[in-house]
């Protein structure tokens, strides 16, 4: 382990941003090694390029990794609230510091290209894809099957988290699935700096590629902890892709090949009131163990979403679920005890009962964060398939999955069997925003399904407006210092 750590440290400075800046297109920098010298040393020992992997992980929690000091850049669950925010599902119901208030929740920066949060975005995913793109050229290359078992592992590792952020990219950056429409630089090798935008066709053709190889190459891999990719997680982003691009028949396949395989449970009553804080829950697929060792603090996602944490939770930015959703949750669903609903309180619909450090110390006074982030549950696969299978006419089987969960929540679940078409597609709809709430989820299920949305009463703004998905405030603007820097989009922008 210490030599997996001290590789993934050295490694860690080759992982850069892309930027047409001198210090940026340094491509041998003096101080690190090389990707020849990973590449060599990997041929020989799995642990410098796992000591990569496991750098490019710890960019997903890790603060500043979008490039800024704001206190909502802190990796995927950072993106996962500015989703959560633009679908109108999390309100910001008390604004005391500002957070996310006039940027994301007052649409300012999907209309304004020189707002740092379109920087933000940008600068995480690509960064994530120079980092993984490092880890693939030390591996051989792209088209590359690695001889050694574990150097397979760490490759099938490396394009499924490439075909992530691209995934996110494409869905931040474009109205809506289009593979005519040119959206996006695509660098799939290092050699790469800057490059044009190209077709969604294209950009998606990458994203499945990875992914498929991907699921082969981590065939049988047994992972060290839940942070890593899996083939089950693979399957699962893939799922998601072929979900927006409207391919149901596909994600039916995939989702109900992560459901037969058993490998994990749908999280019970407790485990939805236990505070989502534990990584080892049986109907987590994909998260991460965050440790003292991990060093958050006041700014992480525990910090802007936990009432019982010494941040803004705590201290008046307030995120809720919309009131309208909560609403429509039932009041014999133990999803409805989740949130604070004393309406008397300022922190009225708080998910006080659904995020909450395992301490439970008085309000406020955890400074450092332990509990653990979630990326993916099997939950998601089951309203996937639910969706997908409603699409595909097979009412059937929507049903079965959609009741899998509903079990869980609700004393009588009968209601599902009399619902068909439209009613049974809506009804898929809203469970999926009502489970994953504050989840990061909603916005993607937005754009999927092609939904507007209409802001309940306890935003600040905006309320009673309906929002369509593919509205110009849904998506981010090519950041500022992109245009400037790369000549191909200052020239496509003209």
């Amino acid at each position: 382990m210490k030599n997996i750590i001290k590789y993934a440290l050295a490694a860690a400075s080759l992982i850069v941003n892309y930027s047409c800046s001198e210090e940026f297109l340094e491509q041998e920098p003096s101080r690190v090694i090389n990707t020849d010298q990973i590449a060599d040393a990997a041929s020989k020992n799995p642990d410098v390029i796992r000591g990569t992997m496991t750098g490019i992980y710890a960019l997903m929690f890790e603060t500043g990794t979008g490039g800024t000091t704001g206190h909502d850049d802190f990796g995927q669950k950072g993106y996962d609230i500015f989703a959560d925010m633009l679908s109108s599902d999390m309100a910001l119901s008390v604004s005391t510091y500002g957070w996310y208030r006039a940027s994301i929740t007052e649409y300012q920066c999907t209309q304004d290209y020189t707002y740092t949060d379109n920087y933000q975005v940008w600068r995480y995913y690509y960064r994530i894809i120079r980092s993984a793109n490092t880890v693939i050229d030390a591996l051989g290359g792209n088209d590359i099957v690695p001889d050694l078992d574990e150097n397979k592992y760490i490759m099938g590792q490396a394009k499924a988290i490439r075909a992530h952020s691209y995934f996110y990219l494409a869905q931040y950056f474009q109205k809506t699935y289009d593979p005519s429409e040119e959206i996006l630089p695509v660098y799939d090798d290092l050699l790469d700096q800057n490059g044009p935008k190209i077709l969604a066709s294209e950009i998606y053709s990458l994203i499945e590629g990875d992914l498929v190889s991907a699921i082969s190459l981590l065939n049988g891999y047994q992972r060290a902890s839940k942070i890593e990719i899996n083939q089950d997680v693979a399957k699962g982003i893939l799922a998601y892709v072929y979900g927006a691009m409207g391919q149901n028949d596909k994600v039916k396949t995939l989702t109900g090949e992560i459901i037969s395989g058993g490998a994990f449970t749908l999280m019970n009553e407790e485990e939805v009131l236990g505070g989502f804080n534990d990584v080892n829950t049986p109907g987590w697929m994909w998260g991460a163990d965050i440790t003292i060792d991990s060093g958050l603090d006041l700014v992480s996602w525990w910090g802007q979403m936990d009432y019982f944490s010494y941040s803004y939770a705590a201290y008046g930015d307030y995120k809720v679920i919309d009131k309208a959703l909560y609403d429509a949750i039932p009041a014999d669903d133990v999803r409805k005890g989740q949130f604070y609903d004393n309406t008397a309180s300022a922190r009225y619909l708080q998910p006080n009962f659904k995020f909450y450090d395992a301490s439970r110390v008085p309000f406020g006074a955890a400074t450092s964060v332990v509990a653990d982030y979630i990326y993916m549950r099997v939950a998601e696969m089951y309203l996937l398939n639910a969706e997908a299978s409603a699409k595909e006419g097979a009412e059937g089987d929507a049903k079965t999955s959609l009741k899998a969960i509903l079990t869980h929540r609700l004393p009588d679940v009968s209601y599902v069997d009399a619902l068909s078409g439209a009613a049974l597609l809506d009804e898929i709809k809203l469970q999926t925003r009502i489970e994953l709430w504050g989840e990061g989820k909603s916005y993607l299920s937005m754009k999927r399904n092609k939904e507007t949305r209409t802001r309940g009463t306890n935003h600040l703004s905006f309320v009673g407006v309906p929002i369509s998905y593919d509205d110009e405030r849904m998506t981010f603007e090519i950041p500022e210092s992109e245009i400037q820097n790369n000549p191909f989009i200052s020239t496509q922008n003209n």
